[in-house]
């Protein structure tokens, strides 16, 4: 059997190997979580190394052009190192009849960041 430990920046957790994955809160009573669950928002997660405490949430993961910062546009989702709203790009691709490029030359953005941002405020009206 072959265990691994990781923290979600509050509680411990162990992934236990034996048949399947399957993964036990520590400190809880041995609380036992969804795997997936647990796994996707620790890797979403960055955590502020001296005191551990959450400090960006990266919600399509690292690479996906979104983050909440408490310290940019007051914690609303952003596109990554822009500063620029998803919602202020999401209104605009709406009122531009979804046109990207529109959308990509008034704010200075890459295809990508602006079909990122489409992608998470759609997620968030679903």
């Amino acid at each position: 059997m072959r265990e691994t430990f990781f923290t979600d920046g509050s509680d411990i957790y162990v992934k236990v190997r034996h048949a399947g994955d399957a993964i036990l809160e520590l400190l809880s009573g041995g609380q036992w979580t969804i795997a997936p669950v647990i796994q996707q928002l620790s890797a979403q997660i960055e955590f502020d190394s001296p005191g551990g405490l959450a400090r960006r949430w990266y919600p399509l993961g690292r690479g996906g052009h979104v983050v909440l910062d408490p310290l940019v546009c007051f914690g609303r989702p952003v596109v990554v190192g822009r500063g620029v709203a998803t919602a202020n790009v999401y209104d605009l691709f709406r009122a531009e009849y979804e046109r990207v490029e529109a959308v990509r030359a008034w704010w200075d953005l890459t295809d990508s960041e602006v079909e990122a941002a489409v992608k998470f405020e759609r997620q968030l009206a679903a």
